[in-house]
């Protein structure tokens, strides 16, 4: 997983309240498990005019010219700015692939699902939560655009030019991101003591492993 520590540039304003994981990637596009792919279908229903399917490429599709993420200014953005309860919805890991293939590494809400929360998390995306005012200035400040900000995990604070809002981070998921560990990084940490479990177990019970030969 890509580790997280800050990251600076252009917000791209989403003024939607529960967006669901079925805007943020479509179900039609959920046949692969791999983690690539799905950059290109980021709110396909939105940043498309026509009907996506998996078959069509980017240069077959009819583009939403009103569409935050297909505007000039915000081309290059890293950071997300939504309303509350944003990745409501089904449990789609596909959401959060789709965002940081995108290139979106953070979204800023008031609020957020429980499951895409806690999936970002585990695929080196920044869900930060701070207060509806704190997001209704951040909201007005980007409305003129583009309004270019940093979010730093380190010091766990959102700054722009105007002003710094601080947030609250779970230390271990902090950690993880930090470091760039997802659940597998975190278990090959203890990658020796493992192996060496297994050893003391063949020497103690050996019959337990026989099926394994």
């Amino acid at each position: 997983m890509k580790a997280f520590r800050s990251v600076s540039g252009v917000v791209a304003p989403l003024d939607r309240a529960h967006v669901d994981t079925d805007q943020i990637i479509p179900k039609q596009f959920l046949k692969s498990i791999r983690r690539s792919g799905f950059g290109p279908n980021l709110f396909d229903g939105w940043r498309y005019l026509d009907e996506g399917s998996p078959e069509k490429t980017e240069n077959e599709r009819q583009i939403n010219p009103d569409f935050v993420l297909n505007k000039a200014r915000y081309q290059d953005a890293k950071v997300l700015l939504a309303r509350e309860n944003f990745g409501c919805g089904s449990s789609r890991e596909h959401a959060v692939w789709a965002l940081e293939e995108f290139g979106l590494r953070c979204v800023i809400a008031p609020s957020f699902a429980d499951i895409f929360y806690n999936n970002c998390f585990k695929n080196g995306v920044l869900p930060v939560a701070l207060p509806a005012e704190a997001v209704d200035a951040l909201f007005a400040a980007a409305d003129p655009g583009p309004l270019t900000l940093t979010v730093d995990l380190e010091a766990q604070e959102v700054r722009t030019e105007a002003a710094t809002y601080g947030f609250e981070i779970d230390p271990h998921r902090r950690h993880c991101l930090l470091e760039g560990l997802d659940d597998i990084g975190l278990s090959l940490q203890y990658a020796e003591q493992i192996r060496e479990y297994e050893r003391q177990r063949r020497s103690e019970a050996p019959w337990l492993f026989d099926a394994l030969r």
